[in-house]
């Protein structure tokens, strides 16, 4: 799962593994508790719109939908603010983690929301007494922090309710 994140973030150039990577990961991922909870809610299949969102996520700087609504409620337009930058630095400029800046050692390091993510799946393991850490619990961490792949997952109808209805037995009728 995290070598997918990991070839996730190295197929998009990016230096630093994100929390996005992480669920592009996931939705690739077969076999594994996490990818049937997915398939029983209907979201395979669906990997292309998904990328697509986190891919919009990026162009904003990494904002979420709520992040860039609070800043509207301010008087702050985040599109307009994108759409200067890239007029003067091209499309993608705010996405940050361009492959075009200095020296690199080649190594993916995690960023912030990746590690937040991987810490929370420890968490929910440990306190569904469970004693591993599987997709599954990475994709209920996915749902359960604030941030974009949790926007994007529940625009999909996935939902920490949703998944753990799923992996708790109940049908994705029940669980949501």
């Amino acid at each position: 799962m995290v070598r997918g994140a990991v070839a996730q973030a190295e197929g998009a150039g990016e230096r630093t593994v994100g929390a996005g990577h992480l669920l592009l990961a996931l939705l690739e991922r077969r076999g594994g508790r996490g990818a049937y909870a997915l398939a029983a809610l209907g979201i395979d299949g669906r990997g292309e719109a998904v990328r697509r969102a986190l891919g919009e996520a990026r162009r904003r700087a990494g904002l979420s939908r709520a992040e860039t609504d609070a800043l509207a409620g301010l008087g702050i337009d985040v599109s307009r603010i994108v759409a200067r930058v890239e007029e003067v630095h091209g499309t993608g400029a705010m996405a940050g983690d361009r492959r075009d800046k200095g020296w690199w050692s080649g190594r993916r390091g995690f960023g912030r929301d990746a590690k937040e993510v991987l810490e929370k799946a420890l968490r929910i393991a440990l306190a569904r007494r469970e004693r591993h850490i599987g997709d599954e619990h990475i994709l209920l961490a996915l749902t359960a922090r604030p941030g974009v792949a949790a926007e994007v997952l529940a625009d999909q109808g996935v939902t920490y309710e949703s998944v753990a209805g799923v992996l708790d037995g109940a049908g994705p009728a029940e669980a949501g």
